[in-house]
């Protein structure tokens, strides 16, 4: 970050505390990762409170921590005094990014946010220096972490910003104030905080509030309620680029893995190309280059432990409709001698639509050339009594034994693996761990 005098930061949150004259060149919530130079956040969270860590961060090289009430155990002028710490932290981000020169493009979408981003910063390297969110920090903490540690000497930053109700991204997005601002889509996720599906897209469209009116909005044309993404942007800024199935992107584009997702990630990583001015043919020809994230779609090949090798698609990060379609969809276009098979946990934050959504999955599959399919977690019941008669189907009540499961009884060689599932509800992810680290790799 941008090196701030103590006096200056004092400016910045608000606060009126009496503290040594000093300078600040990083900021950070977690004690472990404290440096020389560091402004130390005490955040209180569900299960751990940051004040509690601000006299180890302080002896860990500290200069300041940011917190909302006197601590008695630590030195009086090293505090920084402030009602709330998440907003005085908020603020300290949206400062940083006031001061960044180069150009900012914001992301939301209800799923492929993270490859998107992945994807635009791979694409945008090769016309200058990148600077994108770390992981997913999408949040009201991750995204003032992400402005903080913003790169200044960047040509782009690219800022991915997430939500589960309405409003998150109005304030995100008046952090982060784009010069661009990209929703990939909008499904019904969250689904049970929203009073019905439009209210989802209209949530989705506030990042477009952070445009100045220079500012250029990207909007998936093929998205539910994209005519309510329009008619927000439009509201905010003079320019807007379309991209999908009518755009002039198709058909240029040569990937590594092909399917309908990894082409709209493709195209919205074009179209925000296009919006920086830059050429597009040779970020098509970039785009090939481009793998997927672990978690998010890749292919790994297996050996098995009786000899022959499998393909596992680790798309387990996260599941919900839409995303498990496009998932299901794409390993039922791919040919091959072997099996499909679809490991699928329950899909979270449905509210009373799971039954009837986890019902529509089980059709879905039905309709699919997949041959076996495992079913994890309760909900995922609804969705087995959709198969057809010759389709295998196990059930498991929750993940434990699943992969012992694969690994002795199930897995052939040639088969190929598809793992989806909302990541902490399901928990999936820990049954691809468990066949990445205990088969070798061929």
């Amino acid at each position: 970050m941008q090196e701030i005098s103590s006096e200056k930061l004092l400016e910045i949150v608000q606060s009126r505390s009496n503290i040594v004259k000093t300078q600040i060149n990083n900021v950070s919530t977690d004690s472990r990762n404290v440096t020389l130079g560091t402004l130390f956040v005490a955040i209180q969270g569900e299960n751990l409170d940051g004040h509690n860590f601000a006299k180890q961060a302080l002896e860990k090289g500290a200069e300041l921590v940011l917190v909302n009430r006197y601590l008695p155990n630590v030195p009086v002028n090293r505090q920084i005094v402030v009602q709330d710490t998440l907003k005085a932290f908020a603020q300290l981000g949206a400062y940083n990014r006031s001061l960044f020169k180069g150009k900012v493009i914001g992301l939301t979408g209800s799923a492929g946010k993270t490859t998107t981003k992945e994807e635009i910063k791979f694409v945008l390297s090769h016309y200058g220096k990148v600077y994108a969110t770390e992981g997913n920090h999408n949040n009201h903490i991750g995204v003032p972490i992400s402005l903080c540690e913003m790169d200044m000497n960047a040509d782009y930053a690219v800022i991915e910003m997430g939500m589960s109700a309405k409003g998150e991204i109005s304030f995100l997005t008046s952090l982060v104030k784009p010069d661009i601002a990209l929703v990939t889509n909008v499904y019904p996720m969250h689904i049970e905080f929203f009073d019905n599906f439009e209210g989802i897209a209209e949530a989705k469209a506030e990042i477009f509030e952070g445009l100045p009116v220079s500012g250029i909005a990207v909007i998936n044309e093929d998205t539910n309620f994209a005519d309510v993404l329009e008619k927000k942007a439009s509201e905010h800024c003079a320019k807007i680029i379309k991209f999908g199935h009518q755009h002039h992107y198709q058909g240029k584009i040569v990937l590594q893995q092909e399917g309908e997702i990894q082409l709209y990630n493709a195209w919205a990583t074009l179209a925000v190309v296009e919006a920086l001015g830059l050429q597009t043919e040779i970020a098509a020809f970039v785009l090939k280059d481009f793998g997927m994230l672990p978690g998010r779609g890749k292919h790994y090949q297996l050996k098995l432990p009786r000899g022959g090798a499998f393909t596992l698609i680790d798309d387990s990060y996260s599941g919900q409709p839409e995303a498990m379609k496009f998932a299901i969809n794409g390993l039922d276009k791919i040919e091959t001698s072997g099996r499909k098979i679809a490991l699928l946990g329950k899909m979270a934050e449905l509210g009373n639509t799971s039954n009837s959504r986890h019902e529509e999955i089980g059709k879905f599959l039905a309709d699919s050339s997949i041959d076996i399919v495992i079913g994890v977690c309760p909900e995922m019941k609804t969705a087995l009594a959709q198969l057809r008669g010759n389709q295998q189907q196990y059930y498991f009540e929750t993940k434990d034994g699943v992969a012992e499961f694969l690994i002795n009884n199930l897995l052939q060689n040639n088969d190929i693996l598809l793992i989806k599932g909302a990541r902490y509800s399901s928990h999936l992810y820990e049954v691809a761990e468990t066949l990445m680290k205990g088969l070798e790799k061929v």
